[in-house]
């Protein structure tokens, strides 16, 4: 299967941009009561976010505590839905960036906009049209998103899914709901660390 050709970013492209970022971070900043996701990507473990997540009891066979709604590790290339700190709906296998578009690692991401039938702003088909992004659930900076795709190949920063989880992750999530991805053994050296 070809690549998807990166598309030159036009002044309209990068407005539509601010515009979502701008969004994205009023939606974090109105469900997070100000611990915003990009603070804790920039801080890492020691963020204030990542510390809280530590003290949180986690979901049995996750490495994402009790108040996550979507849990993805990196580690093992997998994804949970959870419900009242149970998991829900997984684990389901899972892409996530390559080298240079890696997956951002958060512990307080939110939930910003879905979209059923999304195309890329960014990418195109080998046959100039905008790459397909089914199910889409926004949840980070920049546009990435939990989406249907193909998951033998790495992603341009989103979480790809098989074509029926994905539509379970569209289904099951809400604009607000906490998203974690994680790293299962980062996550297991800092809660050992608070033992």
């Amino acid at each position: 299967m070809t690549e998807p050709i990166r598309r030159r970013r036009t002044a309209a492209t990068m407005a539509g941009l601010v515009v979502l970022a701008g969004v994205a971070s009023a939606g974090v900043a109105a469900a997070d009561a100000g611990a915003t996701a990009a603070s804790d990507v920039a801080e890492g473990e020691s963020s204030r976010v990542a510390r809280q997540t530590h003290a949180e009891s986690p979901v049995p066979g996750t490495p994402c505590s009790v108040s996550a709604r979507a849990c993805v590790d990196l580690d093992s290339q997998r994804a949970w839905l959870i419900t009242d700190g149970t998991v829900s709906y997984g684990p389901v296998p899972v892409a996530s960036g390559g080298a240079g578009q890696e997956t951002p690692v958060g512990h307080s991401f939110r939930v910003y906009r879905t979209s059923a039938d999304h195309r890329s702003g960014e990418f195109d088909t080998p046959d100039g049209e905008p790459a397909p992004m089914p199910w889409s659930v926004f949840f980070a900076d920049g546009g990435v998103a939990f989406h249907g795709g193909d998951r033998d190949r790495a992603s341009a920063g989103c979480v790809k899914l098989d074509p029926e989880p994905a539509e379970e992750f569209f289904a099951g999530l809400r604009v607000g709901d906490k998203v974690q991805v994680l790293r299962a053994a980062t996550e297991r050296e800092h809660r050992a660390a608070l033992s």
